[in-house]
């Protein structure tokens, strides 16, 4: 049979040769487009739902919004387990799907259940679907960094312009920024002014709310043109909350400076990046479902390369894992 077959080959050389020159043109690009990973995902099909309800205690949290969403989402076509776990002002449950399911399939599915499951739930607790990536979807982190700017800025130059674009990256389900401090308005009311003034609390805050937004309205002409006419009242620095009528005491008007010191400061914060033993800001990148790692990872060099062109003098963003 062997003497057979080695007569074979040497009879049609050239088919031979052909044949195996075609095997390694196709094992060459089958090399390039096969996915590699480090660490290749084995786990189960799961879908993830995140509930957000600030300041609530855990015990609140699971039984006024984790448990009516778990037990809305257990009759979902081809679920296997529902699990959930629930802490301060923040809730999860973990779908895992049956083998063999199709991942947005199933994603689909979830979002159906959570619009009834939702229906049961108090009206500020904000309920969203997790990103369409595994556990193991964590494949680039980078760090947002330069000399003279503070962790503030950095961070607001990570969320408004360097998320966004790496988020555009083909590939790419998520940016999550991480580290630094997420600048806010702060208004530290004083109770003892208030009790001075006769404002309430809440009519501080419902005048801070109404007066951060811009109206609309209708158009006049005048001259062959028409104007259009609107109300801009976006908050765009201190001063602005500080001048906002709270109330009015004897035809005085009594503004929010009257009541509050008004400042920019962080957001409060649970964690912080470290690199090296110093505090620095960045981003964490999660890779879409089924793409390939080498090519997402070489699509985020690219991008960070184009848009290092656009950072402020001085600013780098630098690879981190």
């Amino acid at each position: 049979m062997i003497n057979k077959i080695i007569e074979s080959c040497l009879k049609n050389r050239f088919l031979v040769i052909a044949t195996f020159a075609l095997l390694i043109v196709w094992g060459f690009s089958s090399m390039k487009e096969t996915p590699i990973d480090a660490i290749p995902d084995i786990g189960e099909l799961q879908v993830i739902v995140y509930a957000d309800w600030p300041g609530r205690s855990p015990r609140d949290v699971e039984d006024q919004v984790i448990y009516p969403l778990t037990t809305g989402l257990m009759g979902t076509p081809k679920v296997k387990v529902v699990r959930s776990t629930s802490a301060f002002g923040f809730g999860l449950v973990n779908m895992i799907f049956k083998e063999g399911t199709d991942y947005y399939w199933a994603r689909t599915r979830v979002l159906e259940r959570l619009d009834f499951a939702k229906r049961d739930i108090p009206g500020d607790a904000r309920v969203t679907l997790g990103p369409d990536a595994t556990a193991l979807g964590q494949i680039f982190w980078y760090t947002v960094e330069g000399d003279g700017y503070d962790l503030a800025e950095l961070r607001s130059i990570q969320d408004w312009y360097v998320r966004y674009q790496l988020t555009a990256v083909e590939g790419v389900s998520e940016v999550a920024s991480v580290g630094g401090y997420i600048k806010q308005y702060q208004i530290d009311i004083d109770p003892n002014k208030l009790l001075a003034h006769d404002i309430k609390i809440h009519e501080v805050i419902s005048s801070v709310q109404k007066s951060n937004i811009d109206v609309g309205a209708k158009v006049f002409e005048e001259g062959g043109a028409e104007f259009i006419v609107r109300g801009i009242g976006f908050i765009k620095k201190v001063s602005d909350i500080e001048n906002i009528v709270v109330g009015v005491k004897e035809g005085i008007p009594i503004y929010v400076k009257n009541v509050a010191n008004v400042t920019i400061g962080p957001e409060f914060r649970r964690g912080a990046l470290d690199k090296e033993g110093k505090e620095v800001t960045g981003g964490v990148i999660l890779m879409r479902y089924g793409e390939n790692p080498l090519k997402v990872i070489e699509n985020i060099k690219k991008k960070i390369d184009e848009l290092s062109v656009g950072l402020p003098k001085g600013v780098k963003i630098v690879p981190f894992y």
